[in-house]
């Protein structure tokens, strides 16, 4: 046995169970994000966030990935400077300096892209570009340690 094996079943655990061995981020990410126009509205966004009780919206120009607006996007960048949900459109206020994964891509490549980027999300994305899935802290502390207080928090049901 070595050491991470022993260490794993001293706190009660096996190391595969903990961490899944060649896990990709196709088996963790959560599938078909919801997206809107960068023409839409901030409200548009709001609403469907709402909607699918959900704190992100792809944002797509010509129906291609350019961008990604949060919960607290909104309201850092619109609410907070008192401009109009209504009026202020997706494409002004989100994110556009992308970073992006593979579907293929293993769990142990994003996160090292989220601590290196210091990110919350990676879109993921297929090789022509179609955006596939959202890749979250919260998924992977599910997918890779379900009782950690991260996991169980991203794992129990929203409270709406």
């Amino acid at each position: 046995m070595n050491e991470r094996e022993i260490d794993a079943r001293q706190a009660g655990t096996t190391a595969s169970a903990r961490i899944p061995q060649e896990q990709s981020v196709r088996d963790v990410m959560t599938r078909d994000p919801k997206a809107l126009d960068a023409t839409a509205s901030v409200m548009d966004a709001a609403e469907l966030m709402r909607e699918s009780d959900i704190g992100d919206v792809v944002v797509l120009e010509d129906d291609h990935l350019c961008g990604i607006v949060t919960d607290r996007d909104i309201v850092i960048r619109v609410l907070a400077e008192g401009c109009d949900p209504a009026s202020v459109t997706l494409g002004e206020i989100c994110s556009r300096e992308l970073t992006t994964i593979p579907s293929t891509a293993s769990v142990g490549d994003a996160v090292r892209l989220i601590r290196e980027k210091a990110i919350r999300r990676l879109p993921v994305v297929e090789e022509d570009g179609e955006v596939v899935g959202i890749v979250s802290l919260g998924d992977i502390a599910v997918a890779r340690d379900r009782k950690s207080a991260l996991g169980d928090i991203s794992a129990a049901p929203p409270n709406t």
